[in-house]
């Protein structure tokens, strides 16, 4: 069994890389392998796609990249392999992006990703730290995190989702902020797990784990 992190360039690889192969080899799931490789993507038994920085660049990146995009929907969506997206990687999930210009999203989870408006005016943009969660909606992603627990986040954006049954949990910050979102196999999350000490490996734990 091998899950697949996908090397488009615009993600912090090393950190996740390691945290993968660790709770792999805690939970059994098999080998972890960074590669844009599409062949090598298409036949995971599990897609990883992280992303940092904006949405627009991290959406070229990936579509630069001959038959990629198409090997993540061969998995994910043909053949309904296990996925998940972090950071940006969750917001191109979504129909589309609103930061700098207006960017199409692959529309897996029906939203749109729209600048953080803190409600205190004393909360500064972009979101950067610890927060805690609020779960939502019960997922054998999050067994063993709860409410209160911590995650590390660093974004100016966050996705607003067409159908709130999508929503695996939140965090406030001046209102809420999507955190987790899940639709099918398909799951997201605007925190970097790989950063997140123990939460983060048990769902990454979890996400190696999942058997749908």
């Amino acid at each position: 069994m091998t899950t697949v992190i996908v090397d488009y360039e615009s993600g912090n690889l090393h950190s996740a890389e390691k945290a993968f192969q660790r709770m792999a080899a805690e939970t059994g799931a098999g080998a972890v392998l960074v590669t844009a490789d599409p062949e090598s993507v298409a036949r995971a038994e599990r897609v990883v796609l992280p992303g940092d920085g904006a949405f627009p660049a991290c959406r070229r990146a990936l579509f630069e990249h001959s038959g990629l995009f198409e090997a993540i929907e061969e998995a994910a969506i043909t053949r309904g392999r296990p996925f998940l997206g972090i950071c940006i990687g969750m917001q191109m999930l979504a129909t589309r992006g609103l930061e700098y210009e207006e960017t199409a999203g692959f529309d897996w989870i029906p939203g749109t990703v729209e600048r953080i408006a803190p409600s205190d005016p004393g909360l500064k943009v972009p979101h950067m730290g610890w927060n805690d969660l609020v779960i939502d909606r019960a997922h054998p992603l999050l067994e063993g995190i709860g409410t209160g627990d911590h995650a590390y986040f660093v974004h100016s954006y966050h996705m607003r989702l067409d159908d709130p049954a999508h929503l695996l949990a939140h965090v406030d910050y001046g209102g809420a902020v999507t955190a987790i979102v899940g639709r099918g196999t398909i799951l997201g999350t605007q925190f970097h797990p790989e950063k997140s000490q123990a939460v983060g490996l048990r769902l990454i734990a979890n996400f190696l784990s999942w058997r749908p």
